[in-house]
């Protein structure tokens, strides 16, 4: 497998030689027309793109956008911790405590939606500032409020700035990247989720000697990482691919020459393939040749997501109250995020080894074993292993899609896509109380069945898709 710290600037790019001009390229198919010049000596972006190389630029924005990444999982895991002692310090009770999570996930689900909408329409770097500022202030403030009420009004609203950050980052960082290192750098990505769930796991450990005021400590360290990236996201140029379909083709090349330097790559970046697309309405989304491949995606998105928060939600609440108590810890929590450190690097490899699609029904299918062995038995033995076999695949399964979604759509359609794909997720942790809870509660077998359906249908989904992103340049 190929390192994504491997640095690809000395590599020739097909259609360049050594001096930038154009050559011809021996490759067929999509790869081959998204290389070859024009008449005039001008290339496609992709071509650029490879000139440009893979290097210390994509190390930043990996490290840029992983930064936030580890902070937006920290924000969504500290719900459950920090809901103990927001009771105690507002005197109400855990469940009433726990709409703060409720007001992040509606916040998350418009966010993921207007500035992935956004993105499409007045670019990747505007909005990337928006979502971080509005996520580290927000977050950060949350830390300090006097009433319940304020609190909630900051959750969401930082919840809102968490939503707009995940799409766009992963639209962003996919277009600096050529169509054969592409894949496992979006999955590695994903795998700093892993990291902040280790990290929100020491953190909560850390905050219980401050009592009824762990929640502050908690909602403050976890805004620090956002309000880091603010700062270093000043340094991320407008996205090369959103510029160039918008017509400012002398601007999307002055970008890759930027990345060219950084990289210590010595091809000349020729003039670019002036493209413009007309902005497209949402409902894009589900016409043409898009349509399929949108409903069969968000299909997978809302059952993935709906799986997810039952086996790692609902399904320790009731194994806990069953005598495994240690589920509901974070020393636990530190094991689960361990595990699935491999799951992200064996999605890594599959992504570009086997393809996008098989690589994510093989994980769903995976996980959805997992969650049968569940059934097998209730001894710590059968728990524990069925818990870090879903760990680790079904974060590969995320991995993986988190890699797949942004490449199916056109630039003018990618981060609206994302987002809309993102919005659909929400939904999904928003109606897992009402699908899975009750079940959990009354027929744990019949919940464990359905959760295993989800994930099969899942990957039913994953397979009517009709595009295979492998090697291939983005639109």
């Amino acid at each position: 497998m190929h390192s994504p710290y491997q640095d690809s600037a000395a590599a020739l790019p097909p259609g360049l030689s050594h001096s930038g001009s154009a050559t011809t390229d021996a490759r067929d198919g999509a790869q081959s027309s998204a290389s070859r010049p024009s008449a005039s000596g001008s290339v496609s972006l992709e071509t650029g793109i490879r000139a440009a190389g893979v290097g210390k630029f994509q190390y930043r924005l990996f490290v840029i956008f992983g930064l936030v990444w580890l902070a937006d999982a920290m924000q969504v895991l500290s719900i459950g911790f920090s809901a103990p002692s927001i009771a105690k310090t507002f005197g109400i009770t855990v469940p009433q405590a726990l709409q703060t999570g409720t007001f992040f996930f509606v916040g998350m689900l418009i966010g993921a939606f207007v500035f992935g909408r956004l993105a499409d329409r007045i670019g990747r770097r505007p909005v990337l500032m928006m979502a971080v500022v509005i996520d580290a202030l927000c977050g950060v403030a949350s830390a300090f409020v006097p009433e319940f009420t304020w609190l909630l009004v900051l959750r969401f609203l930082t919840g809102v700035g968490v939503g707009g950050t995940l799409p766009v980052d992963y639209t962003m960082m996919a277009e600096f990247l050529p169509s054969d290192r592409r894949g496992r750098w979006l999955v590695l990505l994903e795998s700093f989720w892993a990291i902040g769930t280790i990290c929100l796991a020491l953190l909560a450990l850390a905050a219980l000697s401050y009592g009824d005021q762990a929640w502050r400590v908690i909602f403050l360290v976890t805004g620090v990482p956002a309000l880091i990236g603010v700062v270093l996201r000043f340094y991320i140029p407008e996205s090369p691919m959103f510029l160039n379909r918008s017509g400012r083709s002398d601007e999307a090349r002055k970008v890759l020459e930027r990345v060219a330097r950084v990289n210590g790559s010595k091809h000349e970046i020729p003039p670019l393939q002036s493209e413009r697309a007309e902005p497209k309405s949402v409902f894009a989304l589900f016409s043409g040749s898009f349509r399929r491949r949108s409903l069969a995606l968000l299909v997978a998105w809302a059952l993935i997501s709906i799986a997810y928060y039952g086996v790692f939600v609902y399904l320790p609440i009731k194994l806990s109250a069953e005598g495994f108590a240690f589920m509901r810890g974070q020393v636990f929590l530190v094991l689960l995020a361990i595990v699935q450190l491999p799951g992200f690097a064996l999605s890594a490899y599959g992504v570009e080894r086997w393809g996008r699609k098989p690589t994510l029904i093989g994980f769903l299918v995976l996980s959805a074993a997992g969650c049968m062995l569940y059934s097998l038995g209730t001894s710590p033995a059968v728990v524990i292993g069925s818990t870090l076999l879903m760990s680790f695949s079904l974060l590969g399964t995320w991995g993986a899609l988190y890699a797949f979604t942004p490449e199916v759509y056109p630039t003018d359609l990618r981060a609206t896509g994302m987002g809309t794909a993102g919005a659909v997720a929400r939904f999904g942790g928003l109606f897992a109380p009402a699908i899975i809870a009750p079940v959990m509660a009354t027929h744990f077998t019949l919940a464990l069945a359905m959760i295993s359906t989800m994930l099969l249908v899942g990957a039913f989904a994953i397979g009517a898709v009709n595009v295979e992103s492998k090697d291939r340049a983005l639109d």
